[in-house]
């Protein structure tokens, strides 16, 4: 059975700045194309039977300049919706909510397109996203990769080793990087994490 493989989209300005950034489709820095062209040589030796990314340019262009052929975008791999918080940092939140955490209280709802979601609802999405990659390994042709967003591949990483959503929280994950998630014993295993040429 193939790995599971993790790669977080490029720097973008607001990933550099700290801000959310859900459905805002910003481009990749310099630094972060940089970052996307520098996978090419850890992702070149794999075979993939799947590879998915976000709907969103960062991710798309992270996949096409890490060499990615035949990439599928998947929409459950956007990025958690941020609601009210979309574009503001954790610092400007804590000026009015000094205890907040994401991983706990969620997002106020932000527009009518984006009321925001909690732990759970990313969670579920994350399980759907799971089920077409256990699809995927099924078929024993390859890995499986996804190119997405930071918080969202957390959430998956927790969801694929059977944590709750929530404890997405204990895997930082930096922007232009690999994860990847394996097997022992035939129980899942992080076994590379936040890895970079």
């Amino acid at each position: 059975m193939g790995d599971l493989i993790l790669v977080r989209h490029g720097a973008t300005e607001w990933s550099v700045s700290g801000q959310h950034t859900s459905w805002t489709d910003l481009p990749l820095t310099p630094d972060g194309e940089d970052q996307a062209r520098s996978l090419a040589p850890l992702l070149s030796g794999r075979t993939f039977a799947r590879v998915l990314t976000s709907p969103l340019s960062r991710a798309v262009r992270t996949a096409e300049l890490a060499g990615l052929t035949g990439a599928r975008t998947e929409p459950d791999l956007r990025e958690w919706d941020y609601g009210a918080y979309e574009g503001i940092t954790t610092r400007e939140i804590h000026r009015t909510r000094p205890d907040w955490y994401l991983w706990t209280d969620g997002v106020p709802p932000g527009p009518d397109a984006h009321p925001g979601e909690s732990p759970a609802e990313v969670g579920a999405r994350a399980d759907r996203v799971l089920s077409l990659v256990d699809a995927a390994l099924a078929d024993d042709t390859g890995d499986v990769l996804l190119v997405a967003h930071g918080h969202f591949l957390r959430v998956v990483a927790a969801r694929r080793l059977g944590l709750p959503p929530a404890d997405g929280r204990l895997f930082r994950l930096e922007t232009g990087t690999i994860s990847r998630l394996s097997t022992e014993h035939g129980r899942p295993v992080v076994a590379e994490w936040n890895t970079r040429p």
